[in-house]
């Protein structure tokens, strides 16, 4: 089997939302020599923007996105062993939480997890997270970006009290602040003087990643 058919059915698997076929494909990629930076980067990173593309379009639901995810998460099990040295290198830090008062955490563990499977170390706090904890893991962690989120209209402007608080450490500068959740709009995220308002957790994890890649 050539390279482009491995990388192809590992793109396949991904899009089809196929857990045993992902195993396969995997195991058979990298019994067949293919690097396996190639095998995520060209084989199932395109599957995951594949479903990407559907979800946004509304083929598929916010249920095939949580799958997708967890069946990329079972091909990088084979692959991620088989990486060694510098190519092992994340795209960069990432620290992610839901903002205190708030307990829903759906959205988050869903761009927790496409931020992993995209390259990211990712620092996930979990949900009704104090502004004070957000910051000393920023100061702990030097993440490129902060993520937050609110589900409710009601702990929304506690983002607002998080990028205060950065400001106030002298922290601000040095990260990108993206935030999102039902509620959400760019215009709340320029009023409370975040960088960016994400419009699905496929949007927001590309738009991080354009961030990272703008740096180097």
């Amino acid at each position: 089997m050539a390279q482009k058919q491995h990388l192809d059915a590992l793109k396949k698997s991904i899009v089809d939302l196929d857990f045993a076929a992902v195993t396969k494909a995997a195991q058979e990629a990298m019994a067949a020599g293919v690097d396996p930076r190639l095998a995520i980067t060209d084989g199932m990173v395109p599957g995951m923007a594949v479903v990407g593309q559907k979800f946004e379009s509304g083929e598929y639901f916010l249920s095939e996105l949580i799958v997708a995810a967890e069946v990329m998460k079972e091909g990088l099990k084979v692959i991620n062993p088989h990486i060694k040295g510098p190519t092992a290198k994340k795209l960069g830090k990432v620290v992610i939480a839901t903002v205190q008062g708030d307990n829903h955490d759906i959205g988050k563990n869903i761009v927790s997890t496409l931020l992993g499977v995209q390259g990211f170390e990712v620092i996930d706090l979990g949900a009704d997270v104090s502004a004070d904890r957000i910051v000393k893991a920023v100061e702990q962690h030097r993440p490129a970006v902060v993520g937050l989120s609110a589900l409710l209209t009601v702990t929304m402007t506690r983002m607002g009290d998080v990028i205060k608080l950065l400001q106030a450490n002298e922290l601000r500068n040095s990260v990108k602040v993206i935030i999102g959740g039902a509620p959400i709009t760019p215009a709340f995220a320029e009023s409370i003087g975040a960088d960016h308002a994400a419009a699905n957790a496929v949007e927001g994890v590309r738009k991080c990643a354009e961030w990272v890649g703008s740096r180097k």
